[in-house]
């Protein structure tokens, strides 16, 4: 998997950017890879599943129960149920653990790409990012010299 920290800054050639800029620049990355990968996985999907996917991400215990009963009812013995407890240390039954679990269980089941859907985006988004990278630095750095209002 991917990880938005300093590293990936380096990376895109940005690890420059002053300390204060690059939390609110890695949230902005997030915020336009997590879009950009909801529209491409969204495309081929039907109206009914848009939906069961959105309640499952949404934590509907009901649907989540139903879903888990339906495509994986010894969920809490498979292995990558398994990983993702021990990463989060939580306890077996904690609705936030079931919750991430099934939405990442509901789309092998219904986009099993979406791993690779991820890696396409972000890489397209690296490919913008450096594009424009003297662009975002100088944006950047004149807002941060600009004096406040």
């Amino acid at each position: 998997m991917f990880r938005l920290d300093d590293q990936f800054l380096q990376d895109i050639g940005l690890g420059d950017l002053p300390e204060e800029q690059k939390k609110p620049f890695l949230q902005h990355i997030y915020s336009e890879l997590e879009l950009r990968v909801g529209t491409r996985l969204s495309d081929g999907l039907s109206d009914a599943q848009l939906e069961e996917f959105e309640q499952i991400i949404d934590r509907k215990q009901d649907k989540i129960a139903e879903w888990l009963s339906q495509h994986a009812p010894n969920y809490q013995q498979d292995e990558a149920f398994k990983k993702l407890q021990a990463a989060a240390n939580l306890p077996a039954d904690d609705p936030r653990l079931v919750a991430e679990f099934s939405a990442t269980k509901w789309l092998e089941v219904n986009r099993p790409d979406y791993r690779q859907v991820v890696a396409q985006v972000l890489d397209d988004l690296k490919g913008e990012i450096v594009a424009n990278k003297n662009a975002i630095l100088g944006g950047l750095q004149s807002e941060s010299q600009s004096p406040e209002s």
